[in-house]
């Protein structure tokens, strides 16, 4: 097995830490773990540059017009890409989205709400948790008066 890979680490570790050493042989070990993280950020860019240069030369360009053209599933583009849509359906994928991201506040306060009881701070988490969903519930009656929660819906004359 090699461990090149692991030299290389060794040797990036020896360096930023010379870099970042003090007169008394001491290093900050904030700016340490700091150096670490920007050069394997830098190792990571330079890997994805150096992919897609490589690729750039590697890849075959011979553009044609009907490889130019919209894709649409295997079928031929018809008619205007503008067409409007229904605004019940950007309505309800909003209305989704919101009472997702609901849940995905109230799960971690559900996870540690024993936690929470135990240290004397239950009735405040609950309290909490009980106005944000009270919020998100007047939204939603809201909605519904509104009649956007129909799919079908009425037009006024």
């Amino acid at each position: 097995m090699d461990n090149s890979g692991a030299n290389w680490l060794t040797l990036i570790n020896f360096y930023v830490y010379s870099i970042f050493s003090s007169s008394r042989g001491q290093i900050p070990t904030m700016l340490f773990d700091f150096a670490n993280v920007l050069v394997f950020m830098a190792l990571g860019a330079g890997f994805v540059g150096v992919s897609l240069l490589i690729g750039s030369f590697l890849r075959p360009y011979n553009p044609q017009a009907r490889k130019l053209s919209t894709y649409e599933c295997g079928e031929p583009a018809s008619g205007s890409a503008w067409v409007n849509f229904n605004m019940r359906f950007y309505i309800v994928a909003l209305i989704f989205i919101i009472f997702e991201v609901e849940i995905a506040f109230v799960f971690p306060v559900a996870a540690t709400f024993r936690r929470w009881v135990e240290g004397g701070q239950g009735i405040f988490a609950f309290v909490e948790i009980l106005l944000f969903v009270g919020i998100l519930f007047l939204g939603l009656v809201y909605a519904w008066a509104k009649g956007d929660l129909e799919w079908v819906k009425k037009i006024k004359s």
